[in-house]
């Protein structure tokens, strides 16, 4: 359990990442050009998005990285990068497997047991 819990740790942290790229670059680009009309306008906490953009993917890896020998604190912080991606970009076709790929990786890793066989 450990091992898939390392493995969808590691893809969903990757793919957060893409996401984290886009959104923080979205803000940026309308923080330093602004809005286009209603093409392309400011999101109401751009903040958050920068924050979850930065965090959630670096929660995702280090989570995984541990998963193998610290698994409760791995399980914490690959939820917890769930749970920002959640909240700064919502469930949508973009993050709803980098939500899924963690959440499941740090299910994982709470509920192992014992380190996996060799």
């Amino acid at each position: 359990m450990r091992n898939a819990a390392l493995t969808l740790g590691l893809i969903g942290g990757l793919l957060a990442m893409f996401v984290g790229f886009f959104g923080f670059g979205y803000t940026e680009f309308i923080e330093n050009n602004g809005e286009i009309g209603d093409f392309a306008s400011q999101v109401d906490h751009p903040m958050v998005i920068k924050l979850a953009s930065f965090l959630a993917p670096i929660l995702a890896i280090a989570g995984a990285a541990m998963a193998r020998s610290q698994n409760v604190p791995a399980g914490v912080l690959m939820l917890a990068s769930s749970v920002a991606i959640l909240v700064a970009f919502g469930f949508n076709v973009f993050t709803m497997f980098p939500i899924a790929m963690c959440g499941l990786g740090g299910i994982l890793a709470l509920v192992a047991k014992q380190p996996d066989a060799h």
